[in-house]
């Protein structure tokens, strides 16, 4: 694919969740020309979550709803949303970046905020790919309602994992919630409406070693016992897997300092071991990545490039950390 003229900027937010959003706000109300890219429609993992019970000031809100709210908010103050796919963000030695997509166009500017979120982290059990889209799936939003009837396993045992459970039960006819440890990691507020749902059964010290089907899906589960190592086949229509996030830092050429899970380490301005690149949201280092969290990570972040951009211009033009 051609290259084209590379646009300058001067932020490029990659990424439109609830950081690249809020983030994209503050870079308007300090009136910086800024640019952000999301691969899909403007809402990041709000699109995959039905309800929001934990966002101030909303005491029930739908995803989708809080998406487009962010969304709108962030356009009144001139917010610029591109649709393409960041490819590689790639830091000149002259202090530059210069952010590739898909379509072949590149964003020129000296600070950049990654707000790109994570990926499912996959099982890596067999089955698990061959039957991705015929009753293996990593969201229950997503695909919930194709299940209606069914009896469904879901596996893990964070937030995630309980959360959906308890949404997956408004379609299922059961919902086999399996877990390796005896203890869940979700929030306890979680924890107990899902254990209390009479259509939800908890099964502990468990895990899937196979997801098994044949030509029209998935028809059972594989489990086996940590304790005894004893397997068991679980009838099911459906796997869903929420394993955790595997934070999309791939994108930024060159070394970041990361934690042991590969998220990033910034300081209390949101920037990096890379000067000039931000992080904030579920990209960053942190003890809970709540929606709250994201936005609060954001308001530092692009507030920071404000001041980082002035320093720029106020000294001798190269970026410094």
């Amino acid at each position: 694919m051609t290259k084209r003229v590379a646009l300058i900027y001067d932020v490029v937010i990659v990424g439109a969740g609830p950081a690249g959003l809020c983030a994209a706000l503050y870079a308007g109300r300090g009136l910086l020309k800024a640019v952000t890219i999301e691969r899909g429609a403007p809402g990041g993992e709000l699109l995959n979550t039905d309800l929001i019970e934990d966002y101030i000031g909303f005491e029930s809100v739908k995803g989708w709803e809080l998406a487009q709210k962010m969304t709108e908010h962030a356009k009144q103050f001139g917010a610029e949303i591109v649709t393409d796919m960041v490819e590689r963000i790639h830091r000149d030695a002259d202090g530059w970046f210069d952010v590739e997509t898909a379509r072949g166009d590149s964003y020129r500017s000296q600070a950049v905020i990654l707000t790109a979120g994570g990926t499912p982290v996959k099982l890596g059990i067999p089955g698990e790919k061959e039957y991705a889209g015929k009753g293996v799936s990593y969201c229950a939003v997503c695909d919930g309602a194709f299940f209606r009837g069914e009896r469904l396993a879901v596996v893990g045992g964070g937030d995630a994992a309980v959360e959906e459970a308890d949404y997956l039960t408004r379609y299922a006819s059961k919902v086999h919630l399996v877990h390796r440890r005896d203890e869940f990691r979700a929030s306890q507020l979680l924890q107990e409406r899902a254990f209390s749902n009479p259509k939800i059964e908890v099964i502990r010290n468990t895990v899937v070693p196979e997801i098994v089907g044949n030509d029209t899906g998935v028809t059972h589960a594989v489990l086996e016992d940590n304790s005894t190592g004893m397997r068991s086949n679980l009838d099911v229509g459906g796997v869903f897997i929420f394993a955790g996030f595997k934070p999309n830092t791939q994108l930024v050429d060159g070394h970041v300092d990361h934690d042991a899970g590969g998220y990033l380490i910034t300081d209390n301005r949101m920037m990096t071991s890379m000067a000039g690149l931000f992080a904030a949201g579920d990209v960053r280092s942190q003890v809970t990545r709540q929606i709250t969290t994201a936005v609060g990570d954001a308001t530092t972040a692009a507030i920071a490039v404000e001041k980082f951009l002035k320093g720029l211009r106020e000294g001798d033009g190269k970026a410094k950390k």
